[in-house]
């Protein structure tokens, strides 16, 4: 049986010709860049979110880079950062010329605690910058906190958690700025590359709007030097089409990730040689299996669904013979990647990130997965460990 990774083919089949009617839309209007299409979108998606500003831009990676630039962070700046993520969560800080500051994060979650930010700050640091991470919040209220003591703005990276929510509230709201991407693969992807900057600061979003076209108002006036981070409207167009079906395809995934809990508990009892265990701070001992944990106050959305086991690789190997697709999310951490030597940190630095980029394995989530699917999923692992 064939399991995918991400078939976004089943996702594209039903909205198909709505997508070709938005695209068609855009073409006839000759219009591509900003635009009545774009600012519809902002509208749509800022009230969606419940927020005072969304403002549109052509990737993640960009949407923290003009986040960054609007707070004015630049060299001599500290930042921190989780030492587990994607990269563009470090890189755009060393881009500005800041210094990322990595701190280790949780083992449950993988988000960076509020505690590890605190015992990190310095007279030198210019933001915080958490990340909800595989689709679940981290702990804004406690990150805020230690935040708002220090009068240190937070910039919340969203990138895999459109749609999550912590106490009711929506992630990339709570921060001074929260940053998005529409990655084909995020669970509400564009058609190519794609992002989104929120904020409920006017005068951010002011700054925001005017680093994402070189820095200028009116135009060919330039007062700042900004970038070209415009989102197309292409991309925009076919978001509105899909943001409708964000909260059904997010319940699929949600459906998925318990059907898998089930169905592993099913398959594990009485198994002599592999058990599920709690998340913990420790590598996965051989002869157990952790699985995704939810805050009891978090809405997950389950951008990924990752799992922890022994003998991470051969697995994989396994999975791949199959049939099944899985991904690794992150194999080095920030601090023990070549471009980040000169800033001195050293293998064992932060313990449970060294430990989930050696255990941790991303299985299918996506919602148009099957229940035949998942089953040959988790019969092939659990077969795997006898």
């Amino acid at each position: 049986m064939r399991v995918p990774l991400l078939d976004l083919q089943q996702q594209y089949a039903p909205i198909r010709d709505e997508v070709l009617a938005a695209v068609t839309r855009v073409c006839d209007s000759q219009h591509f860049i900003l635009g009545a299409e774009v600012e519809q979108f902002e509208r749509e998606i800022a009230s969606l979110l419940g927020v005072a500003h969304a403002i549109g831009v052509s990737s993640g990676t960009d949407a923290l880079l003009a986040a960054l630039m609007a707070l004015g962070v630049g060299p001599g700046d500290e930042v921190i950062t989780p030492t587990y993520s994607f990269f563009a969560t470090a890189g755009c800080v060393s881009r500005v010329g800041a210094t990322p500051v990595f701190v280790d994060v949780d083992p449950v979650s993988f988000n960076v605690t509020a505690e590890a930010i605190d015992a990190a700050l310095t007279p030198r640091t210019r933001a915080i910058l958490p990340v909800h991470l595989y689709g679940q919040c981290a702990d804004v209220d406690g990150i805020l906190a230690v935040a708002r003591a220090r009068r240190i703005p937070v910039i919340e990276d969203a990138a895999q958690a459109i749609g999550a929510q912590t106490r009711g509230r929506q992630a990339g709201t709570l921060g001074d700025i929260g940053c998005f991407s529409f990655f084909p693969s995020k669970n509400l992807g564009a058609f190519g590359d794609a992002g989104l900057v929120t904020t409920n600061d006017d005068e951010l979003g002011w700054k925001v709007r005017l680093m994402r076209n070189h820095g200028m108002h009116p135009k060919y006036y330039h007062r700042v030097i900004g970038g070209n981070f415009r989102i197309d409207a292409l991309q925009a167009a076919v978001l509105r089409v899909k943001t409708p079906h964000l909260a059904a395809w997010t319940e699929a995934r949600r459906r998925n990730a318990a059907r898998y809990e089930r169905s592993f508990t099913e398959a594990l009892a009485g198994h002599r040689s592999l058990r599920l265990v709690p998340a913990s701070a420790a590598p996965t001992a051989a002869g157990t299996l952790t699985l995704p944990a939810a805050s009891p106050d978090a809405y997950h959305i389950y951008n990924q669904y990752v799992i922890r086991v022994h003998d991470r690789d051969g697995l994989r190997e396994r999975l791949t013979a199959q049939g099944v697709g899985t991904e690794i999310y992150y194999p080095v951490p920030f601090h023990l990647q070549d471009c980040f030597a000169p800033l001195g940190y050293r293998a064992g630095a932060f313990p449970v990130a060294e430990a989930a980029a050696a255990d941790s394995l991303a299985l299918p989530i996506y919602g148009e997965l099957t229940e035949n699917q998942q089953r040959h999923v988790v019969s092939t692992i659990v077969a795997y460990y006898r």
